[in-house]
């Protein structure tokens, strides 16, 4: 097993002094005080695909590389790293305090990439800003709330990803549409009309393939997952993991287990297969009656991915908002402002009165 070392280091801008922090959209650190940057040394060898079976028979499922400092939400459950001297001390997910004193040191798989962010804290906040701004009827806390810099936080999440050369054997029926006339009596007398009929035929084959970067959620938390319209990220534009790319940020690690995660990406591999299955047994449409799925020379990932968090109470109810710190793209659920709708129901009551009243 490889030295447990300390995951994070204060990065001290070699001008001033201050702590150096990544900047989104480089590959640079840089210094919020004096402007000072510093490039990160970029991996000369492309991140590694880790075998599988090694880590979870010898190495075993709760196996780590290094140890990192989390704040555990008592709230929620998140387990968050927070750099040294991060300003904010509340939970990324639902605002309840951290307390620095209860930090604890964890082994963990280390990462073998991440997808740096592209955006920074102010683009995050401008795109948050403009859409509280379109939001009809939005209370005016949550507009004060976007102009909260403080509010909104960018979190790296962890995720699994997984490959490995499928083969698969099957029993199935293949259908092929036809059609027959048939005659049928109407008000207008007897008709004619096409019904489609399906002619069944069995049959049996193999596939194989290489299933590519099954992702798997490795934050398993008591709230909702992260909407799937925001959870997309270009793996292509995935890095080589250094602790650098870390700093200004918070870090989560992940709580679903890697033989935990690897059961559910056997579930997405079976879902795959079975479309390579149809799309091999044609026709127009088709039944899988039997198959025997094989995955061998399977890796894994341990990876990171930006995104910015902002949560909410209203009216004694939570609401997250989230934004892909690659994208750009936001979704949210939003608070209606019951005065807002109920004067406006009154206005238009009004009006509604005044006009009948000159009608007559």
């Amino acid at each position: 097993m490889d030295e447990i070392q300390k995951s994070e280091y204060k990065k001290a801008c070699a001008n001033c002094g201050a702590e150096l922090k990544f900047k989104p959209g480089s590959h640079q650190l840089s210094c919020e005080y004096c402007g000072y940057e510093e490039f990160i040394e970029q991996s000369k060898s492309s991140f590694e695909e880790l075998e599988l079976e090694h880590y979870l028979k010898i190495v075993g499922e709760n196996a780590y590389t290094q140890t990192i400092e989390l704040l555990h939400c008592k709230n929620c459950g998140a387990n968050q790293h927070v750099e040294e001297n991060y300003k904010s001390l509340q939970c990324v997910y639902c605002s309840e305090p951290l307390i620095r004193e209860d930090v604890e040191q964890e082994g963990w798989i280390l990462p073998g990439a991440l997808v740096p962010f592209q955006l920074d804290a102010r683009k995050a906040q401008e795109i948050f800003k403009n859409w509280v701004a379109k939001l009809w009827f939005a209370p005016n806390k949550l507009k004060r709330a976007a102009l909260d810099p403080e509010g909104l936080h960018g979190l790296y999440l962890p995720y699994w990803t997984f490959d490995a050369n499928l083969k698969a054997s099957y029993q199935g029926q293949r259908g092929d549409y036809y059609y027959e006339t048939q005659t049928y009596n109407s008000n207008k007398g007897k008709r004619t009309r096409q019904v489609r009929k399906t002619k069944w035929t069995y049959v049996t084959g193999n596939i194989s393939g290489f299933v590519d970067d099954i992702l798997i959620n490795a934050s398993e938390r008591k709230r909702k997952e992260v909407p799937a319209k925001v959870g997309f990220w270009n793996l292509k534009e995935l890095v080589a993991f250094n602790s650098k790319y870390l700093s200004g940020f918070v870090t989560e690690k992940y709580s679903v287990s890697l033989k935990e995660g690897h059961h559910r990406s056997f579930q997405e591999a079976k879902k795959r297969a079975y479309n390579w299955i149809r799309r091999d047994i044609g026709g127009d449409t088709q039944r899988v009656s039997n198959a025997d799925i094989k995955l061998f020379n399977e890796t894994f990932k341990h990876i990171l991915v930006p995104i910015y968090i902002s949560s909410y109470r209203y009216d004694g109810k939570e609401y997250n908002f989230y934004i892909n710190g690659q994208t750009g793209v936001l979704s949210g659920t939003r608070p209606y402002s019951f005065w807002k709708i109920f004067f406006l129901v009154v206005f238009i009551i009004v009006i509604i009165a005044v006009i009948a009243i000159f009608a007559k």
